[in-house]
């Protein structure tokens, strides 16, 4: 199985640079979308129908803000828009997908880089999805959590880290709050494949930082210590160019 997560940062910019093509190109089970920015009725899903896809869609209500899309080929047992908390719901920022092996949540975390309001913001995020996998894992052991986290975990996860260390996305406490999401009971899919390997997932469009390869790696796919063995690929796909993103791809065994 195939799973994709991408933060497009808008579906139809993404779609006119041939999003869709990729996608008929591949072989995905899976594709997770993060800052969608559209609502359904604005976006034409019929070359991903014809390839077997149904979608899934939770939108922030704002227009052209956030959300997030799933779009999958196995039909899912039950689906769930939301964490139960308004401010973050109204946002769009998390879609739950439950099959009948795993469920997966595919998560679109709020970013602080815009000032102290949301930083505030993206901090009592963190401690709210933090207890919402809690529970679920409690509920269910095969649990993944994908999407686009905001946060480079380690100095190997950035480029410049001593310049980011007092920058959103790299500070200690967001920092730390990552170690504490992976000792909850999941694996960082990457690392588990790639210990010591630097690849990035996100790049300025600022100073021909992706031609440089000034990145961060941002987006994340948390796999439960029940599905660890089933891992067999995690990795950025690094050459595929449709946002200031790149798809981020996890592969599972029988």
């Amino acid at each position: 199985m195939k799973i994709i997560s991408y933060n497009v940062n808008g579906i139809r910019a993404a779609q006119r640079k041939g999003f869709e093509e990729w996608i008929a190109e591949n072989d995905f089970d899976i594709i997770c979308l993060q800052e969608s920015k559209a609502q359904p009725e604005q976006v034409e899903w019929e070359q991903l129908a014809e390839l077997g896809y149904r979608d899934y869609w939770f939108s922030a209500e704002k227009k052209g803000y956030s959300g997030v899309i799933t779009l999958s080929r196995r039909e899912p047992q039950n689906i769930t828009r939301g964490i139960g908390q308004e401010l973050f719901d109204y946002e769009g920022r998390v879609l739950r997908t439950d099959f009948e092996d795993f469920s997966l949540l595919n998560c679109y975390f709020p970013s602080g880089t815009t000032g102290n309001v949301r930083q505030d913001v993206k901090m009592e995020f963190l401690d709210t999805i933090y207890e919402h996998a809690a529970q679920l894992l409690k509920e269910q052991k095969k649990l993944i959590v994908v999407g686009d986290y905001n946060i480079a975990h380690t100095e190997n996860d950035i480029h410049d880290p001593k310049r980011n260390k007092k920058t959103s996305g790299f500070l200690p406490e967001e920092r730390e709050w990552l170690t504490k999401w992976w000792a909850l009971g999941f694996i960082d899919a990457f690392r588990h494949c790639y210990p010591e390997k630097t690849e990035y997932s996100w790049w300025s469009y600022r100073a021909a930082a992706r031609s440089r390869n000034k990145g961060w790696r941002l987006d994340y796919q948390a796999v439960s210590e029940a599905l660890a063995p089933r891992i067999k690929d995690a990795r950025q796909l690094t050459e595929v160019v449709h946002s200031d993103h790149c798809p981020v791809i996890l592969e599972l065994g029988d």
